[in-house]
């Protein structure tokens, strides 16, 4: 039911620095031909830090860790097949041999079952805003309290509500780790003006601090927030106002479930006008690199 690459075959067979990706990104949360061409750039600049990159995706209903460039294009292509799956999805997808891209949750679940320990995203799901009406919370925070992989991300989506996923990350156990910022980032933006109780300041530094976890048998997984590259960033004030317009967009057309998540991020690339998008592009590369020299800490310590 799983199949590896050879290159990640070799990589679990020699202990080499591994780095897990997701497919959703590919196939829902960025458009042609940009999603193709950043599935392709991660995988270069996690090579180009030391590690190997093993893109998770279901394809014919068997589990890949690890794409070729024909599944990278399957995944990219418009109006395809694929559907977006977490972890309810999964049995259903595999037992009718069907097609899907991984999200956050469902990318962590096959990572600890190929032994993959980092896990590189652009950012995770949490709380959707007026969840104390809807109970509209992302399966990724769950899945962050179960499974042991570290998952490297810009913040939370900044369309959620950052406070209450932040208090709910707390609730679960699961460690929220600034990488060089005592501030949760907030996707798009570098701040959010919510602080953090742990910092680090290098890769060295969080392998540590993730060894020491698992070491001591707390199970779950981490997240290690990296904000977007200054450069890059969106000011928070700047992008608020489309936020807004896109939820209400999204609640005008009754949008909600996994759907949800597509919807906002697309309309954010017209809202902003293209901003949104080069920023997402930038902020997950950069998440990448992080995660490479994590992983390649690890398997030095």
């Amino acid at each position: 039911m799983i199949d590896y690459t050879d290159e990640v075959a070799d990589a679990r067979a020699t202990n080499k620095p591994i780095v897990a990706l997701e497919s959703t990104i590919i196939s829902h949360g960025l458009p042609w031909p940009d999603n193709l061409e950043t599935a392709k750039r991660l995988e270069a600049v996690v090579r180009a830090a030391g590690a190997v990159p093993a893109t998770i995706a279901v394809l014919d209903g068997r589990v890949k860790i690890g794409l070729n460039e024909s599944d990278l294009e399957r995944l990219a292509t418009p109006d395809s097949d694929i559907q977006k799956l977490s972890r309810r999805d999964l049995p259903h997808i595999l037992a009718q041999k069907g097609h899907g891209a991984t999200t956050v949750a469902a990318t962590m679940i096959m990572a600890q079952k190929a032994g993959i320990k980092v896990f590189a995203t652009g950012g995770i799901g949490g709380v959707h805003r007026g969840a104390q009406q809807t109970f509209d919370i992302s399966a990724d925070l769950q899945e962050l309290a179960k499974s042991d992989v570290a998952v490297v991300c810009a913040g939370p989506k900044a369309i959620l509500d950052l406070s209450l996923t932040l208090e709910y990350l707390e609730t679960l156990g699961v460690p929220v780790i600034g990488y060089q910022t005592d501030e949760l980032p907030a996707f798009w933006s570098r701040s959010s003006g919510l602080k953090l109780t742990s910092r680090a300041e290098t890769p060295e530094e969080i392998a540590a601090m993730l060894s020491a976890k698992w070491s001591f048998g707390l199970a779950g997984g981490a997240v290690i927030m990296n904000p977007v590259p200054e450069d890059d960033a969106i000011a928070e004030t700047d992008i608020s106002a489309a936020i807004d317009a896109a939820l209400a967009a999204a609640d005008k057309q009754a949008i909600s479930g996994k759907e949800l998540t597509p919807f906002l991020l697309q309309h954010m690339v017209a809202l902003t006008g293209g901003d949104s998008l080069k920023t997402n592009i930038a902020l997950v590369l950069n998440n990448a690199r992080l995660a490479a020299n994590i992983a390649v800490a690890m398997a030095a310590s």
